[in-house]
C-alpha cells in the first residue's frame, strides 16, 4: 500500500465525516443561535431553555438526514472492502 493510497483513503474518510456531521452541526448551531437571540430579546436566562430544543432539532436532523447518512456511511465502507484485496498487495 503505497502513501498516496493511504492518504486518498484518509481524505476520503475525512471528507465522509464531514459530510455526515454538517447537516446536524448546522442546524444545532442555528437553533441555539435561535434560542440566545430569544434569550438576549427577553432576558430569561434559563439554561435548560437553551439544551432542550436543540435537543430536539437534533433528533429531528438525525431522523430527517439518517437514511442519507447511512447510506453515504455504507457506500463508504462498501467501497473500501471492495478496494481491499487491492490494498493489501
Amino acid at each position: 500500500m503505497t502513501q498516496d493510497t493511504v492518504l486518498g483513503l484518509a481524505q476520503g474518510a475525512l471528507m465522509l465525516v464531514v459530510q455526515l456531521s454538517l447537516p446536524v452541526v448546522a442546524i444545532a448551531m442555528v437553533v441555539g443561535l435561535a434560542i440566545s437571540i430569544v434569550q438576549a430579546a427577553t432576558q430569561i436566562q434559563e439554561s435548560t431553555l437553551a439544551v432542550v430544543p436543540r435537543i430536539l432539532a437534533i433528533f429531528a436532523a438525525l431522523g430527517l438526514f439518517g437514511s442519507w447518512m447511512l447510506r453515504l456511511a455504507v457506500e463508504f465502507t462498501t467501497q473500501l472492502y471492495l478496494q481491499l484485496p487491492k490494498l493489501v498487495k
